[in-house]
């Protein structure tokens, strides 16, 4: 099928059909299964006048040209929705969910589109461990859109180090985390402890998950902690859980933070981060800090849909499941 105009170019559409209506109906699917469980579909803002502090994601920015009274010039395109949906939880909305567009600097490739769509849910009471089964739930109904079943394996980060690596990812000394790496060149130059063992996960572990497993992951070193609760003990863990279908990684969750006071200084300990490797600083969501305290008690989720896409249509190819990816974009 083409479309045709009045100087006779041709535009050919035929690749697009089929990702964007596996897309229409994931989009449907996943609505209804929160519909279903009563999480309310919520809109906010695209642009922000915070950014995402995390020195490993860069976000774009925007300028204002409009009255002063509308605030600072500069603003950030959201990362994810993750800060507007917490001040609407500590409004009191209770249960809900953001279906839309998301945008981080610099991931362009062949797995990576700067612009993407984000699914990221909140539920109210729930732990970390309570939403990882609803994450699980999610992804088993979305495989049937495409006629497949998943194996679920889940297992704690600590465990999953000493069955597959036999390293204890909490006590060994880092030169031996380093060790099984050394087959990839990697430049050690200002790396720390944490990006070896996420190193030892991209290039050891992942690779390995079988293409129909669902393999979740959770209770984190808490130096990995990010907007997860610390729990207490020896050795205090993160409270929050990663998802993968095969050996890619879909979804991040948390039993949320809700200490304005310790989320504050974890983002101005990413500020000093983004200092000492010379990239700029990023101004604080300060409407977020000011509510977090009273946010409820609750567990989060972010999932990537182009990455579930991507594995619902079989491709390593994320243009393949764009309408138009961003060098045509």
């Amino acid at each position: 099928m083409s479309t045709q105009d009045g100087d006779d170019r041709v535009i050919p559409l035929g690749r697009h059909h089929a990702p964007l209506q596996l897309r229409a109906r994931l989009y449907a699917q996943v609505r209804d299964f929160l519909a279903e469980r009563g999480v309310l579909e919520v809109e906010t803002p695209i642009l922000s006048a915070a950014g995402n502090t995390d020195p490993n994601i860069e976000s774009f920015s925007a300028n204002f040209s409009g009255h002063v009274d509308a605030g600072p010039r500069e603003r950030w395109l959201r990362t994810s929705p993750e800060y507007s949906l917490k001040r609407l939880l500590a409004a009191g909305v209770g249960d809900c969910y953001e279906l839309g567009r998301v945008f981080r600097n610099g991931e362009a490739g062949g797995r990576h589109n700067p612009e993407f769509t984000m699914l990221e849910w909140y539920r109210v009471g729930w732990d970390h461990r309570q939403l990882m089964e609803e994450t699980i739930a999610l992804v088993e109904t979305a495989l049937t859109l495409v006629g497949r079943r998943g194996e679920v394996v889940v297992e704690s980060y600590r465990q999953l180090f000493l069955d597959e690596l036999g390293i204890d990812p909490i006590h060994t000394e880092i030169d031996a985390l380093r060790a099984p790496l050394s087959e990839f060149g990697i430049d050690p130059e200002g790396l720390g402890r944490d990006d070896w063992l996420d190193l030892l996960i991209t290039h050891k572990l992942q690779p390995a998950f079988p293409r129909d497993r669902i393999t979740v992951i959770h209770d984190y070193p808490a130096s990995q902690c990010a907007l997860a609760r610390i729990r207490p003990g020896d050795p205090p863990m993160a409270e929050r859980f990663e998802l993968y279908l095969g050996r890619y990684e879909l979804a991040n969750g948390y039993h949320e933070l809700n200490d304005g006071t310790e989320q504050r200084k974890r983002f101005e300990r990413d500020n000093a981060v983004r200092r000492a490797r010379g990239l700029r600083e990023v101004p604080l969501d300060e409407h977020l800090l000011t509510v977090l305290d009273a946010m409820p008690d609750c567990a989060g989720v972010a999932l990537g849909m182009e990455r579930l896409l991507m594995c619902l249509a079989g491709t390593d190819a994320i243009a393949d499941v764009l309408a138009f990816p961003f060098a045509e974009a």
